[in-house]
């Protein structure tokens, strides 16, 4: 038997050249994501903790950041096979490096900022070397792998240079380094020279969709870690009937979120390989994603308050914010994805806007209300965005309407 037909031996290979390519998720694939629930948990622990203008501008930061070391690297691993041992100690040493970066989150504006950036830096070689690598097994004819491990491989270098900046002043060393990330995502885009421009960039679509939608599970799931851990520390057995209201206020709004996405966008493939769309549908994932980490924050407020007392307004503000960026953005998804047709009769642009409307409007009031009333302009937001839709489905089957 050739060793090919062993997954270890197995050379990278571009999924248009495999007749049995499957769009499902390798484990070293879903090994690398594990990491990112420790990341993310990290990264919503800071916003927790800076609950201001600067804290929230870092915190915007680091979250791009990672989500683009996090995305290059499954953008690779949609467009090559890639399970052979090489790679298998690639990924590893790649979830090192995230390792390093979520430990350096929490004094990341403070003597963590080299170790973020050291680690990112490195990162970013590693992605540099599997371009470099796939074009040097042959695994790709075009220039495609030649000009992405080039383009990497400046732009880390690029990095390493911003991390001995770290040690200068900062803010400058932030703005210096958020130059890179830009100029990274701006080699995909730019017209004539951008990666975009080949047709063998497109990265297999069900594969990134379903990385797409783990991913949304793991940032949902890290609020209900927060909900339950801020419990646990404040103890269970001190608090009273409202803040156990409140509680499950937090943790039906987190089901309520994932019941959505996964309804209207989640797991669904983009329904144009062209540049416009995919783009869109890029973009559009950044900002629920970015969403979804600040409504998991915000609910932690819930275990702060009673029913009477006012909702804590650091963890209000992001809530509500979250709340409207991830309904618009699941808007646009909507519109972006193929096969949800019939879900999207029923999940519409007004029930989408009435939903952002209140979000908006509790972002203004919450201040001034007790967290009961907060809750009920938050619930009226969210719940509806999955009772409407039932209500009128369920209308629809009774009255013999049908596809």
């Amino acid at each position: 038997m050739s060793q090919s037909a062993f997954p270890i031996w197995r050379k990278p290979r571009h999924y248009m050249d495999d007749e049995g390519a499957s769009d499902h998720v390798h484990w070293v694939e879903l090994f690398f994501d594990l990491i990112h629930v420790v990341t993310i948990f990290l990264l919503g622990n800071f916003l927790s903790h800076h609950l201001d203008w600067q804290g929230f501008w870092v915190f915007t930061g680091l979250f791009l950041a990672i989500f683009y070391a996090w995305a290059d690297c499954s953008v690779y691993n949609s467009l090559y096979i890639s399970t052979d041992m090489t790679h298998r100690a690639v990924m590893a040493v790649q979830i090192v490096t995230m390792m390093v970066i979520a430990a350096a989150i929490p004094s990341v504006m403070g003597g963590g900022w080299a170790y973020f950036a050291f680690g990112y830096a490195l990162n970013r070689a590693l992605t540099a070397y599997l371009y470099w690598r796939a074009r040097s097994v042959g695994a790709e004819g075009s220039p495609l792998a030649h000009e992405q491990a080039r383009n990497f491989f400046i732009l880390a270098a690029v990095f390493a240079v911003f991390a001995v900046s770290a040690f200068l002043a900062k803010p400058m060393a932030y703005w210096v380094f958020g130059t890179g990330v830009v100029m990274i995502q701006l080699q995909y885009m730019l017209p004539r020279i951008g990666t975009l421009r080949f047709e063998r960039f497109v990265p297999r679509l069900g594969h990134i969709a379903e990385r797409f939608g783990l991913l949304m599970l793991i940032l949902l799931g890290e609020g209900f870690f927060k909900l339950v851990l801020t419990l646990a520390d404040k103890g269970v057995y001190k608090v009273g009937a409202g803040t156990l209201f409140n509680l499950m206020m937090g943790g039906l709004s987190l089901f309520a979120l994932a019941w959505i996405y996964f309804d209207g966008a989640g797991n669904a493939r983009p329904r144009s390989r062209s540049n416009g769309v995919m783009l869109s549908y890029w973009l559009a994932h950044i900002a629920i994603l970015w969403a979804a980490v600040m409504v998991g924050v915000a609910l932690a407020g819930e275990v702060y308050v009673g029913l009477w007392e006012n909702y804590p307004t650091g963890y209000g503000a992001i809530g509500t914010v979250g709340l409207a960026t991830f309904l618009g953005a699941l808007w646009v998804l909507q519109r972006l994805v193929e096969g949800r047709e019939i879900t999207n009769r029923y999940h519409t642009g007004p029930v989408r806007a009435f939903g952002i409307g209140m979000a908006l409007l509790l972002l203004v009031l919450h201040p001034h209300v007790p967290a009961l009333i907060g809750n009920m302009i938050w619930g009226l937001a969210i719940f509806s965005q999955v009772a409407v839709p039932l209500y009128w489905a369920v209308r629809d089957m009774r009255g013999g309407v049908v596809g």
